[in-house]
């Protein structure tokens, strides 16, 4: 017979509307004694059942729901019905069967519990006690409906000390290799599953990072270059051409030069060079994340069009735009400047899109007013360096930092930048992120294309 935890009558009503997490000061009464990471059931303040979940007193969130019907045990059973609903709900909306996030924890109905699937190695993370103690049902599950060469445990995350769990993480199960090639929307991605962030890899930018495509040709005739008929061999046929009458024989004249910052293993560079980018700069502090890039960038063939940078992006676009600025001092002639002599400030180069992906800067929510600071500082900086009618790319995934906060301090830069954006496109995570309504807490992407333009075009 299971414990039982009474909830509060003026509690607001969250688990009812599908929000599975039970805070300690929603709690009325705990009836049993009930261990660290045991089943309870729920029941409102009339003894109503309303969830089953696993309980830790030593957490803020001391209750994790896990199903709204009676059950009695977390099993290998329990867990291979769920990891099977998982896995189907992959194979319907995803085209590439090899690569993604088998289980999203809450919004899989698993909280505390991620799965990620690199072909036919698993990595999975076990952030709750209530998970952590059925790491053998969990591993044992996996096995069987998965069938993978290994299992690998990257549970090396600070969130876990919430639970009093050690961060930890090794092989589980079978061969686990440190080096995983994938597929992702026609590329090949090489994972490090030991040292890479976080699983090894993002995912919730798959379809995202597809999005780029239209942004990354069209660009040609900026430089002058016209499609044309010329004779070839006694033929009229139609090429490239250049402003000086010859036929540009570079496959891709028409392609945008790219800045991507924050590019970890490159992916969005990847995607810029597959779609037709003509040049694309990839940064990352980094240097692990950099060769991880590199390496990504010779296995699909791309190497000649791909320029590689380690340096902090906050300072790298601060410096081009410096420059920039100094440049058009120059130009207009304003003071009396000694143009022979050096320029005092580096950089100033521009792009037609710059991609900002940066790591969550707001973790808790005392971090929002800084992270404020930190998403103004980078797309103020980014959009000064897109050419005019280029785009900027950005991305934010801090949950703390909602949708309409981000969408007001990006407004807010391109204000100070005095360039006026249009939104093209706006977009959350991916299909293996599914989101529950009601847990706000799983609606942490934004991603946004914006079209840049000067005040006076």
């Amino acid at each position: 017979m299971l414990a039982t935890v009474v909830l509060h009558k003026n509690r607001k009503k969250r688990l009812e509307q599908g929000h599975p997490w039970i805070f300690k000061n929603e709690i009325e009464s705990v009836q049993g004694d009930p261990q660290p990471g045991d089943l309870v059931q729920v029941v409102n303040h009339q003894g109503r059942y309303l969830a089953t979940g696993y309980y830790n007193p030593a957490s803020q969130i001391t209750v994790r729901a896990v199903s709204y019907r009676e059950i009695e045990a977390m099993d290998e059973d329990f867990f291979a019905e769920r990891f099977l609903g998982c896995l189907k709900h992959r194979e319907r909306f995803l085209d590439e069967g090899n690569a993604y996030r088998l289980v999203y924890g809450e919004a899989d109905f698993l909280p505390g519990l991620i799965v990620d699937r690199f072909d036919d190695v698993l990595v999975i993370q076990l952030l709750t006690l209530g998970m952590d103690i059925r790491r053998k049902e969990i591993v044992g599950a996996l096995a069987k409906v998965m069938n993978p060469r290994g299992i690998y445990e990257r549970s090396d995350v600070p969130i876990r000390e919430l639970e009093g769990l050690e961060q930890t993480k090794g092989p589980l199960y079978g061969e686990c290799p440190r080096y995983v090639t994938v597929r992702e929307n026609g590329l090949l991605i090489r994972v490090d599953i030991e040292e890479g962030q976080k699983t090894g890899y993002f995912f919730d930018q798959r379809e995202n990072r597809a999005s780029i495509e239209p942004l990354m040709t069209g660009w040609g005739e900026r430089s002058g270059i016209e499609v044309r008929e010329v004779e070839e061999n006694g033929q009229r046929v139609r090429r490239p051409v250049n402003k000086s009458g010859k036929v540009v024989t570079f496959p891709y004249w028409d392609g945008a030069t790219v800045l991507e910052c924050f590019s970890h293993t490159g992916s969005f560079t990847l995607h810029a060079c597959k779609y037709g980018a003509k040049k694309v700069t990839c940064l990352d502090i980094s240097q692990h994340a950099i060769d991880s890039a590199r390496e990504n960038v010779e296995l699909n063939g791309f190497g000649d069009r791909v320029e590689f940078v380690v340096d902090d992006a906050f300072q790298y676009l601060r410096s081009q735009v410096k420059g920039l600025e100094e440049r058009q001092i120059r130009s207009a002639g304003a003071g009396k400047i000694d143009t022979s002599q050096k320029m005092t400030a580096g950089g100033g180069r521009t792009w037609d899109v710059v991609i900002l992906d940066p790591p969550a800067f707001a973790k808790t929510k005392s971090a929002v007013k800084g992270a404020c600071r930190g998403y103004k500082d980078i797309n103020l900086h980014g959009m000064k360096l897109v050419n005019e009618g280029g785009y900027l790319v950005t991305a934010s995934c801090s949950y703390h930092m909602r949708p309409d906060l981000f969408l007001e301090t990006i407004r807010e830069a391109a204000a100070d930048a005095g360039k006026i954006l249009r939104l093209i496109e706006w977009r959350a995570a991916g299909k293996d992120h599914p989101q529950i309504l009601g847990v706000d807490e799983g609606h942490y992407l934004k991603f946004a294309i914006f079209e840049v333009r000067s005040k006076t075009f």
